[in-house]
């Protein structure tokens, strides 16, 4: 088996550009979970059979060494998600506070592209069009589409909760700390 243990950088990196392109490398596609793991196994996309031993999250275009030299391009994936287009909508704050809380206490991930919000679809699509149908106005276009796992990286909002019965947003918390991550990314049209 070839393990990758040796992180070089990025593709675009030129002296990693000039490994690469004078190397006989490997490809490797990793989905959203796999990137995240510190420890895979997997194949390669010629069918070796590929380790990542590394602790950091992996990115499209990254490159690896393995133990034997031979270099390994990361690729990624792509993730479908559900786009709301706002472009055309008239939508009140309120309106749009409403579809915020709602999405929040699901702890949907989001990502803002323009004027588009977008959701990696983690359940059925079924059921996050039913989640969404009330709160949507009628002028707002739904529509899925496939996108790069880290459209919703780096965004971490965060709000957490100290011991204590408490409430806000309509709905209680009592006894026991916890923590809720909304992931909130805002991309330019090129990022996708």
């Amino acid at each position: 088996m070839l393990v990758a243990d040796t992180y070089l950088g990025h593709r675009n990196d030129d002296a990693v550009a000039e490994a690469v392109d004078t190397s006989d490398h490997a490809t490797v596609v990793l989905s959203d979970t796999e990137r995240r793991r510190s420890r895979v196994r997997t194949e390669t996309t010629d069918n070796r059979d590929l380790g990542i031993v590394l602790a950091r999250d992996l990115a499209d275009g990254d490159v690896l060494e393995a133990e034997d030299g031979t270099l390994v391009i990361v690729e990624l994936a792509a993730i479908e998600a559900m786009i709301l287009d706002f472009a055309d909508s008239d939508v009140s704050p309120t309106a749009a506070l409403e579809l915020g809380h709602a999405v929040g206490n699901r702890h949907w991930n989001l990502a803002v592209r323009g004027q588009e919000a977008l959701f990696p679809v983690t359940d059925s699509k079924k059921r996050m069009e039913a989640a969404v149908a009330d709160l949507l106005p009628a002028d707002v276009p739904t529509r899925y589409e496939h996108v790069p796992p880290t459209t919703f990286d780096d965004s971490g909002v965060d709000h957490s909760h100290s011991d204590g019965d408490h409430t806000h947003g309509g709905h209680s918390h009592g006894g026991t700390g916890h923590s809720h991550n909304h992931d909130v990314r805002t991309i330019d049209g090129g990022d996708q």
